[in-house]
């Protein structure tokens, strides 16, 4: 193999040489499809409680290479410890709880008198029965667990998996792939894709071989994706930028303690980060300071050399992007009140207060350890300020009055409202999606694996 069909992948953390992966061409796609195709039929042949097993065997050896995922997680996407490891043992528990669920997924029966008519000699059989070839594209920040989300419940469905991870954190993808592999999962039934999106991306989207694709990653990407596709369906999980309303009632101590933890867990890399607070001015201050206690307890450095809470960005051209709402907050008058410092693509957890609606941190997603408190008047103000934004992923509200929560909740245009509790995904059995510009379609494994199988009716009719 020739040095330019390999892409290498360094790490974020010192830039050290972790490995290769292959610059795939639109030929290589074109044979991986089809050999996705040729075993289609034997896949979904193989009973489900055989399926089942060998999902499995597959959560069951994760679990066993939970070290030497952590160690590769750590060094390739750039997670502390405790992160990487609960990635590792979340994804082996979606697992199992995947084969569950999919146990206790049947069909139905329908009889025709139940209409009004003459059909008492009809009934339907409703059957469920895998969608084909599912395009499972995973993002960086979670390599193991995103993509295990899209290719557990597409799997034990009787689909064929095309799996493409995103470059930073190819390498976990290749060896989730090989553990599916090494479990019994027939080799053509999973195959990784790996290549610059900017060559092989649009090809392999509008493939005619793809049946389904399955996404997440920024909004960018899926309008691009669903703008090309044509009568393809699709379950997009795209970027947020997450409220956390608080009501003068709130329990300010919790509040701040979840605030801190949503907005700066790996170093806000996450779509359901908590990206902005909505506080009412009359507890502004106190809110404030007490966000100021806890960011002052967060570890800053490399988890290479130890346990920190805040790690290096992915890479500089997202530790630009922040540092550029970070001076765009500062020109327009908004007062920093703790962080902004920035070293190579490492930026330290950053808190504005008295951020306007006219500054692109109010509005923009930074993927990055960056917090804008914007105040406001009025519960109203907030509601507004929230549903003017492109995204509708999650928002919290904090109160200790369940009518207010209820209230503000009701309102809000997300898919999902947390009360008293960060912006976050899970449990994994919950739905889970986004509206406007934050996705398409719901997640959660129920509903994933009901979205990657179509229905079919079959009707049975009785003669005298």
């Amino acid at each position: 193999m020739q040095n330019e069909q390999l892409i290498t992948i360094t790490s974020p953390l010192n830039d050290s040489i972790l490995g290769n992966v292959r610059a795939m061409t639109k030929s290589d796609i074109d044979e991986v499809i089809l050999k996705s195709k040729k075993v289609f039929d034997t896949w979904r042949a193989v009973p489900l409680n055989e399926r089942c097993e060998i999902l499995y065997k597959a959560a069951s050896i994760l679990v066993t290479r939970v070290d030497e995922l952590t160690d590769l997680l750590i060094k390739e996407v750039g997670k502390d410890k405790k992160s990487a490891k609960s990635e590792i043992i979340r994804t082996a528990d979606f697992i199992r709880f995947t084969i569950e669920t999919a146990k206790n997924i049947h069909g139905e029966s329908i009889n025709g008198d139940s209409f009004a008519g003459y059909y008492s000699n009809k009934f339907a059989l409703v059957e469920r029965e895998p969608i084909g070839v599912v395009l499972a594209i995973s993002p960086f920040n979670y390599p193991i667990n995103l993509a295990a989300s899209k290719i557990a419940p597409a799997l034990v469905a009787g689909n064929t998996v095309i799996f493409k991870p995103a470059t930073m954190g190819s390498l976990c993808g290749v060896r989730l792939a090989e553990i599916f592999v090494e479990a019994g999962v027939p080799n053509d039934a999973i195959q990784v894709v790996t290549g610059k999106g900017s060559e092989i991306g649009d090809y392999l989207i509008t493939h005619k071989g793809i049946n389904f694709i399955n996404f997440t990653g920024s909004t960018e990407v899926g309008q691009n994706i669903a703008k090309k596709v044509q009568m393809v369906p699709l379950l997009m999980e795209l970027g947020g930028k997450d409220a956390a309303i608080v009501l003068p009632d709130a329990d300010l101590e919790i509040t701040a303690k979840n605030i801190v933890s949503g907005a700066f867990s790996y170093s806000g890399q996450r779509c359901t980060a908590v990206k902005r607070v909505l506080v009412l001015e009359e507890i502004a201050d106190q809110l404030v300071e007490k966000i100021l206690d806890q960011m002052k307890q967060l570890t800053v450095g490399n988890p290479l050399y130890g346990d920190v809470d805040i790690v290096p960005l992915i890479n500089t051209k997202a530790a630009d992007f922040v540092s550029e709402l970070i001076e765009d907050a500062k020109e327009k008058g908004a007062t920093l009140r703790y962080g902004g410092e920035r070293e190579g693509n490492l930026i330290y957890p950053t808190l504005f207060d008295h951020v306007t609606t006219d500054m692109r941190v109010a509005w923009e997603e930074p993927f990055g350890p960056v917090l804008p408190i914007i105040r406001v008047k009025t519960v109203d103000e907030a509601i507004d300020i929230a549903n003017k934004s492109e995204y509708g992923l999650q928002s919290s509200v904090f109160t200790e009055n369940i009518n207010n929560a209820f209230n503000v909740a009701r309102k809000l245009e997300v898919g999902m409202v947390q009360v008293n509790n960060k912006t976050e995904r899970g449990p994994d059995h919950f739905p889970f999606m986004g509206v406007k510009n934050s996705g398409i379609g719901v997640q959660g494994i129920r509903y994933s694996i009901e979205a990657m199988t179509r229905i079919k009716g079959i009707v049975v009719n009785l003669y005298d």
